[in-house]
């Protein structure tokens, strides 16, 4: 049996650099342009909508680029809506969970972790098919965690989009100060 040269942590790190650095880096686009791709993605992967996300971005890049003439790199947005994923998605919906618990200001019924991963894992490592599982989640989000949340993500997704917005068109900006200094060179 071959075993891999790296870790786990190493082929997780190649693995996000490929899917999310490298296509900034690559992209022949302007550091707005790509900065606003970013943000896009950044703001639907802060919801509690893993599974759709990235139709959503899609259907926000038409309605962008029809109605308000207005555009954003859909390949970068579609890769950073992969922040929220099978492995990230129960630690964040907990944390939108809370969040949106303090909002309502119901601190007292924050309810356990392990509750809320437990109903996560039953509605999608369970042996149901697909349209059942998505039943079984919206119907969970509607009763028992849904309203907080929606709520608490809202502030993450605002947040995340923002700064994500920002570092990367400082991101840009200084990358390309650093090829416009190495092409002075002789």
């Amino acid at each position: 049996m071959k075993t891999s040269r790296y870790t786990f942590l190493q082929r997780m790190n190649r693995l996000l650099r490929l899917k999310l650095v490298i296509p900034l880096l690559r992209s022949p686009h302007p550091p707005e342009y790509k900065a606003r791709g970013v943000a896009v993605g950044m703001a639907w992967a802060m919801t509690p909508l893993v599974g759709i996300q990235m139709w959503l971005v899609f259907m926000t890049w038409v309605i962008a680029k029809k109605l308000f003439k207005w555009g954003f790199s859909m390949p970068l947005a579609l890769a950073w809506t992969w922040v929220t994923n099978v492995f990230t998605m129960i630690p964040i919906y907990y944390i939108f969970y809370v969040t949106g618990q303090i909002m309502r200001g119901q601190v007292h019924d924050i309810g356990g972790y392990e509750k809320l991963s437990g109903i996560i894992h039953e509605t999608f490592l369970s042996d149901l098919d697909f349209q059942q599982k998505w039943i079984l989640f919206f119907k969970m989000l509607a009763h028992d965690y849904g309203v907080s949340m929606m709520l608490g993500a809202l502030p993450w997704a605002v947040v995340t989009s923002v700064l994500s917005y920002y570092i990367t068109i400082r991101f840009e900006q200084k990358r390309l100060e650093r090829r416009k200094a190495r092409e002075k060179q002789p």
